[in-house]
């Protein structure tokens, strides 16, 4: 018998197709979507509103199988970093983050990260593989059913392992059933991609969704972010903010672009960076997400001292730009923004990581 197919992380349109391929008709996908994602179930023998036949049918050739959740450890504040283990053998993390008025979800879209980052743990992994729409969803549906003690998740950030736009079509998928009506049905407010600036990939997107976008920039000199963001080399700055205007021009309803900076100790903290970052963003409609660096092993970077941290957001904000301080929140856990490493089999490094994404 061949290998049963995994449809956790089939989109409304490839259930249709499904249910269609095996003579039923397509309004079983939306039954099937809300019994899944709505209510957690993945035994198709509990799905009552299907036949007895269609059940055995669904049986014999399907499965609806997430992630196991390996381990999980729980922060002073609240915040919970899982281990997701995959079939490959290899982990991968996630971050379920409390607060009073949301509960975000921090998703990886990738095992490792062929990018390189400076201030992120993950970069330092290297990259192994991207994750499937099945291992995608399935972060989501671990924190929504694992626990029933949880309360369901209210916002979704791909900023977790990987670079989102390298993974494009499961990240898609993704989206759009976070999105379905029928399954999670988030708002396109409360579901962000964050990218480190790949152009062409933020071009395609405008033209599959419009879903919050956030830009990982930390820099507004080129030479700087050639450094802290090596992907730079190849979009830099003025043409990934033309990118950024152009979503927005597409899509007229989205209020603006989350700009995001960490903050790392005497490499782009002064006042003459915010300077810069004010010029640079000065055209762009944007909201400016400054974030405390959070160290790891093998890197030599600091957070920046408050008094810089709050000398830089005054700044931005005496230019009449909205600008937050992120909470640091899970870091006592190594949970917080970019301290997720995972747990890699088979991780490639420098040329052979970039070779590796490519053939992915």
């Amino acid at each position: 018998m061949a290998d049963k197919i995994n449809i956790l992380g089939f989109s409304q349109e490839k259930l249709e197709k499904f249910f269609i391929d095996i003579d039923e008709p397509k309004f079983r996908a939306t039954q099937l979507l809300k019994w899944v994602h709505q209510h957690g179930e993945l035994n198709f023998e509990n799905m009552l509103n299907f036949s007895k036949d269609l059940r055995k049918k669904l049986q014999d050739i399907a499965i609806l199988k997430p992630p196991k959740i390996k381990k999980m450890l729980v922060s002073n504040d609240g915040t919970k970093k899982y281990l997701i283990e995959l079939d490959s053998g290899s982990s991968i993390e996630m971050v379920r983050i409390p607060e009073k008025k949301r509960i975000t979800l921090c998703i990886s879209s990738q095992a490792g990260c062929a990018l390189k980052c400076t201030f992120c743990a993950t970069g330092a992994q290297g990259f192994e593989k991207n994750l499937s729409a099945d291992e995608i969803i399935g972060q989501l549906w671990l924190a929504n059913f694992h626990d029933s003690e949880d309360a369901p998740i209210t916002n979704v950030v791909f900023m977790g392992m990987g670079e989102p736009l390298l993974n494009f079509e499961p990240v898609i998928t993704s989206a759009q059933l976070m999105r379905n009506e029928f399954a999670y049905f988030l708002s396109k407010k409360r579901i962000t991609i964050s990218t480190s600036g790949l152009i062409p990939q933020i071009n395609k997107l405008a033209e599959r969704t419009d879903v919050s976008l956030a830009i990982s920039l930390h820099a507004a000199e080129d030479e700087l972010r050639d450094i802290i963001v090596p992907i730079n080399k190849k979009y830099p700055i003025s043409n990934l903010l033309d990118a950024c205007k152009n979503y927005l021009t597409i899509h007229q309803g989205t209020r603006h672009v989350t700009i995001e900076y960490i903050l790392i100790d005497g490499i782009n903290d002064s006042i003459n960076h915010a300077h810069n970052l004010s010029k640079v963003l000065k055209d762009l409609d944007c909201k400016i997400n400054l974030i405390p660096f959070n160290p790891f092993d093998g890197c030599d970077y600091e957070r920046s001292k408050e008094k810089n941290i709050n000398a830089f957001q005054k700044y931005l904000s005496q230019k009449g730009f909205i600008s937050t301080v992120r909470t640091t929140r899970g870091d006592d856990i190594d949970g917080a923004c970019g301290q997720l490493i995972g747990n890699l089999n088979k991780a490639a490094h420098g040329k052979k990581a970039i070779e590796r994404q490519i053939s992915a």
